[in-house]
């Protein structure tokens, strides 16, 4: 299963962007089809010299494996992406302000400036497709 994250709204203190999702059926892949929308905190351009500020800058833009795992800080089961440059934890959960995220992605429906709405039933939804697919197909997320 691939997830696309593509950035849309670089914003002094927040980053919106669009979750779209193809899954593997009978050995290929179905379309990207587009899932939701996302916030995250503030972008910044590391290559090109940005640097990280603690629980306040967006991941870097690649290629990451995603697990679900035990949250320790939500005692819930949830998506967490691995191998991320010079961060820790950075998982995939619900919110709806940039407040709400020290570097993971929220997931939701932009309905207001900065903000996401239905972030808990846009989790469900997530959870779901991710649980339901093939017994041992792995999840990628690619962000741009």
């Amino acid at each position: 299963m691939e997830l696309h994250l593509k950035r849309i709204a670089k914003r002094p203190t927040y980053t919106i962007g669009r979750l779209s999702i193809r899954r593997r059926e009978r050995g290929t892949f179905t379309p990207w089809t587009y899932f939701c929308d996302t916030l995250e905190p503030h972008w910044v351009d590391f290559h090109h010299g940005g640097r990280k500020t603690k629980g306040k800058t967006a991941i870097p833009e690649g290629r990451y494996p995603i697990v679900v795992t035990m949250s320790p800080r939500f005692k819930r089961w949830l998506p967490l992406l691995v191998g991320v440059p010079h961060y820790s934890g950075i998982r995939i959960h619900s919110g709806n302000t940039s407040a709400d995220t020290e570097g993971c992605i929220l997931v939701g429906r932009n309905t207001e400036v900065g903000k996401v709405t239905d972030s808990r039933r846009t989790l469900y939804r997530l959870m779901q497709v991710i649980d339901h697919r093939d017994e041992g197909e792995p999840v990628f997320i690619e962000i741009e």
